[in-house]
């Protein structure tokens, strides 16, 4: 449940978020510059043998945006936003913030913590979902920054992942009003007929069917598609309580990278927009479900590469917004703290949740978003070293 905001013009009542001495923004991270283009996806990529010449390539999607990722200036919006609502509802907590992949790093933002005399951290990630890219991959990478500062034997600073937030009120809301937005924006002559086309980043086929809790079963899958699944229906069945429209939805993907005999999650928004037009659809609304702010896959992917898809076949189109900033969201940050803190405690609690989901789990089970490539520990979870041996390549 949301803590509430105190009235106007009044002191808000102290709130207990101990054991918790500060709140962790954990990031992507994205380049600054147009020189820090190819080093921030060597970052990204290492370990994978990929030649630079590829990754110049690649990098020519930043260039098209000055050599700079939006994903930074997002991370320092909601930083404002996140110290701004700890405030005014009683919480004198102070928020850090750390990248994977450029600076501010991790182990950067671990080693101020430690000077700060931090010792009990709650982490909020830019990642909604569950599978090794999207939630263990930070939690490797946690590790990793923890030990470089010497901070896993017995040490004192110690880091909790705040829990998986794809079904949160706080998450959902937003994007049910990104949707209402967008078709009030299409020409009322095709709003009632436009299909709605949920878009998150493309992963292996066989990261997928490895993530979330091995003990359950998805319809079959994993639960980065079922989660994904859970979160469309939720959206159109609001959406369809507001506008009386049942509107044709799908989700499909974006971002595929990797080796072309590798099977990835498809089809990609492109491909369906091309099958949407074959169809007859007379409109469509792009919602990037799978992302928290207007990042590069977002501005790239969908407005840039999408849109133009779109306006070569004729279709009318519009993409809905993210949460970003928005209030509901930041305020999602605030509750899951909270929440969390209170069960550090001993505390019962109400958690938050919508849609065919429960709230997710505090700490990550054991086996959960198995890394497809290498061994590796990782914080947060029931068994730092859990793993699998048989993963693909």
């Amino acid at each position: 449940m949301q803590t509430p905001a105190p009235e106007p013009g009044t002191a808000p009542a102290p709130v207990d978020v101990s054991p918790y001495d500060a709140l962790l923004l954990v990031s992507f991270g994205g380049p600054e510059k147009p020189e820090d283009v190819v080093p921030f996806l060597e970052n990204v990529t290492r370990g994978r043998g990929i030649p630079r010449e590829r990754l110049e390539q690649v990098g020519e999607h930043y260039f098209l945006f000055g050599g700079k990722s939006p994903i930074n200036d997002q991370c320092r919006a909601l930083l404002a936003e996140l110290r701004a609502d700890l405030l005014e509802a009683g919480i004198d907590l102070p928020v850090y913030w750390g990248n994977r992949n450029w600076d501010p790093y991790l182990g950067e933002t671990f080693a101020q913590m430690a000077a700060d005399g931090v010792t009990r951290v709650a982490a909020v990630a830019t990642s909604a979902y569950s599978s090794w890219s999207s939630c263990r991959q930070y939690r490797e990478n946690l590790w990793d920054a923890l030990e470089g500062i010497g901070g896993l034997d017995g040490a004192p600073l110690r880091l909790d992942k705040l829990r998986h937030y794809f079904n949160h009120p706080g998450f959902v809301e937003p994007v049910v009003d990104g949707v209402l937005a967008s078709l009030a924006d299409l020409p009322e002559e095709v709003r009632a007929g436009a299909h709605l086309a949920f878009v998150t980043h493309s992963i292996p086929e066989s990261m997928n069917a490895q993530s979330g809790n091995p003990e359950v079963d998805y319809e079959g899958g994993g639960a980065y598609v079922a989660q994904h699944r859970s979160v469309m229906a939720e959206v159109v069945s609001r959406v369809a309580a507001e506008t009386g429209v049942q509107h044709e939805h799908a989700l499909v993907y974006c971002s595929r990278s990797g080796a072309p005999h590798i099977p990835w999650l498809e089809p990609d928004v492109n491909d369906h927009l091309e099958a949407l037009s074959e169809a007859g659809a007379p409109a469509v609304v792009m919602i990037p479900v799978g992302f928290v702010s207007d990042h590069m896959e977002v501005i790239y992917d969908l407005d840039t590469e999408a849109m133009a898809t779109a306006e070569r076949l004729g279709l009318p189109a519009r993409r809905s917004a993210t949460a970003g900033t928005d209030g509901r969201f930041v305020a999602m940050v605030r509750d899951l703290l909270t929440e969390r803190a209170a069960v550090e405690r001993g505390e019962d609690v109400a958690r938050a949740a919508v849609g065919s989901f429960g709230p997710s789990w505090d700490v990550c089970p054991k086996g959960c978003c198995a890394n497809p490539r290498n061994l590796r520990p990782a914080l947060c979870g029931s068994d730092p070293l859990e793993t699998t041996t048989d993963a693909p390549a």
